[in-house]
Order: C-alpha cells, then structure tokens, then sequence
C-alpha cells in the first residue's frame, strides 16, 4: 500500500494553530508519511520540521503558499521542493511580510473607526511567527469580545468585501512562479475551485505553472475529476492536501482524510529542475 501525503499544512508561522512539532505528532497520528509545510509567506518552520520529521519516520518536503492577484481576484500559487534559503526568495518574503503588516495596521484602523477598540498589540499577540493576516485579527476579536465567534469577524467585519477589508499587497500570478522556479521549486495552482477561473488556469500554464492541486477539502469528486483531467491533458503535475489551519477553523478531523499518494510526489522529484 502507498504512503500517504499530505503536501498542504500550516503552522503557527503563519496562520496555523499548532507548532511543527504538533503538526509532526498529529501527521504520525493520522497515518501520513510525507507532508509539507505550506506556511504563507514564510519559510521559518521549514528546517526545524525536517528534522522533527526525522525523529518520527515523516519526510517534510520544503513547501510555501504565495498570494498573487488576478483581475482583481486573489489566488494562491503553492511551491514545493525550493531553496528556502534562496536569497532572492528571503528578500521577497520579507517584503510580503512588511505589507502584511501595513495591512494588518491598515483594518486595525478602519475596525477603530466603526468604535471596535481593537488595538494592533493585541492582534500580534496571537501571531506565533512571521506573518500576521486576517486570522489573527480575526482570533483577537474573539478573545477581544468584539464578536462571538471567528467566522462571525469575518462575515460582520474583515471578510472580502465587508466594511474593515483591506486588498492585500500581491505580485502577479506570472511573478510568482517565476520567484518559485528560480528558487529550484514547482509551482502549483492551490484550491483552484475556490476562486479560479478557466481563462486564469490557461495563463497559468503559459506562464509556467508546473501543476494543480487537485484534492482538497473544498474540491467535490466532480472538481477532483475536472482539474485531474486538465493536469493530464496539459501534463501537468497532481498534488493535493487538508489545507490544515486548526484551533478556530475545527478542522481537525481532516488530517489523513485529504491526501496524494506517495507516487505523485514521486512525479513531483522527477520534474524537478536538476532532474
């Protein structure tokens, strides 16, 4: 029987609850033999995770998830098998990671003008690395009182299109791929049936797109079938995952459930640039 991959996690670098260690230990526990860190923006818990990994008979593949922005529209591009110490890529993170402040600074203010007295101290608080995004805001108006749950902040103030959102700082869809593959990576479309449109998924694949995450929890079998049948036409490569955050998401029944077999990730080295 194949190993199981779960090539879609996060950590509290970025917007997950748990630590690598936890994530490693939960991996164990859900049967998974290979996964990757998909941290936004960051890189932090990659080298500790491989070694943790180690200790426990799991294989960590360095990983990332990058936002770009589309017509407007904000997609994810997720990266795989990189140097994460790659200069140009650490720079670039950094630079994601001063805008995600500025932002973070930015719906702080405009919470504040609808008198929710949420302060940004408050918000870092629950930031356990890097990065800071909406969910952290959104976890330090449960805890502020603010709202009752942390769906509610996002439906009642910070979610896309309510009154606290603020746009996010992006490269293009085309950058984005390009910083991944010259950092040795693959690039791959994550969740496409979230937000992606055909004629994105097509300027992808021009633009060098190695693959498409075809399972995820928000993915149907019919999507699964639909974008598994794009990745062979095209020759493409498959990867998919959990997508794990959880803490406030619940989400922990889904590790071990969303999965890629151990072949594709073998797909996976075999494209790889040195390869």
């Amino acid at each position: 029987m194949e190993a199981k991959a779960d090539l879609h996690l996060h950590t509290r670098y970025s917007d997950g609850s748990y630590t690598p260690e936890e994530i490693i230990n939960k991996a164990v526990d859900s049967g998974l033999k290979i996964i990757s860190i998909t941290d936004h923006d960051s890189v932090a818990a990659i080298e500790e995770s491989i070694e943790l990994g180690k200790q426990k008979g799991i294989e960590v593949i360095p990983g990332i998830e990058l936002s770009a922005t589309f017509d407007g529209t904000e997609v994810h591009i997720l990266g795989y098998f990189f140097d994460y110490g790659n200069e140009a890529l650490i720079e670039s993170l950094e630079g994601f990671r001063r805008e995600r402040m500025n932002r973070a600074k930015r719906i702080v203010g405009k919470l504040n003008q609808m008198n929710v007295p949420l302060s940004i101290d408050s918000v870092l608080d629950e930031v356990g690395g890097e990065s800071v995004g909406r969910p952290h805001i959104a976890t330090a108006l449960v805890n502020g009182g603010h709202t009752e749950t942390y769906y509610e902040a996002f439906n009642k103030y910070i979610g896309d299109g309510k009154p606290a959102y603020e746009q996010k700082w992006n490269f293009s869809p085309e950058d984005t791929i390009r910083l991944i593959s010259q950092s040795g990576g693959l690039s791959f479309l994550a969740h496409p049936g979230r937000s992606a449109k055909e004629d994105l998924i097509f300027r992808l694949i021009k633009a060098g797109l190695d693959g498409i995450e075809v399972v995820h929890p928000g993915h149907s079998p019919d999507l699964v079938y639909y974008y598994r049948g794009i990745v062979n036409e095209y020759c493409l490569l498959e990867s998919g995952g959990s997508d794990f955050h959880g803490g406030e998401r619940n989400d922990d029944e889904i590790l071990g459930r969303y999965f890629v077999k151990s072949a594709v990730v073998d797909m996976m080295r075999r494209r790889l640039p040195q390869n």
